[in-house]
C-alpha cells in the first residue's frame, strides 16, 4: 500500500491550497484517513481525521479555517486549508487505516509529505 500526497505549496497569509493524498495497492478497506502536520523543530501533530462513517475531527487550530473530505470510490482525502497563516507552515502527511486483502485488522500507512509554506 502506498500513500502519495501532493498539493503543497507557496501561499501568502490569507490565501488557501487543496491537499490531496491517494492510497493505493491491495486495500480491502480503508478505515480513518488523516492529516498531520510537522513544523521545524517541532513534533508531528494531527490536524484532521474522517472516518469512513463520513464523521470528522479537527484540531483547535484549524477549526473553521480547513475541511478534510474523502472520496472513497478513489481512496483519496483532501484537506481544502482556507485563511492560512504564516504559523501553517508545516510538512504535512497523509495516513490511513487500511484493511488490506488477506487480512481482517487495519495497517497505519504514511504518505511522503508536503511541504506548505505560508508567507506574512
Amino acid at each position: 500500500v502506498q500513500l502519495q500526497a501532493s498539493g503543497g505549496g507557496l501561499v501568502q497569509a490569507g490565501g488557501s491550497l487543496r491537499l490531496s493524498c491517494t492510497a493505493s495497492g491491495l486495500i480491502r478497506r480503508i478505515n480513518a484517513m488523516s492529516w498531520y502536520r510537522q513544523a521545524p523543530g517541532s513534533q508531528r501533530e494531527l490536524v484532521a481525521v474522517a472516518t469512513n462513517g463520513d464523521n470528522t475531527n479537527y484540531a483547535d487550530f484549524v477549526k473553521g479555517r480547513f475541511t478534510i473530505s474523502r472520496d472513497n470510490a478513489k481512496n483519496t482525502v483532501y484537506l481544502q486549508m482556507s485563511s492560512l497563516k504564516p504559523e501553517d507552515t508545516a510538512v504535512y502527511y497523509c495516513s490511513a487505516a487500511v484493511v488490506r486483502y488477506g487480512s481482517n485488522r487495519p495497517s497505519d500507512y504514511w504518505g511522503q509529505g508536503t511541504l506548505v509554506t505560508v508567507s506574512s
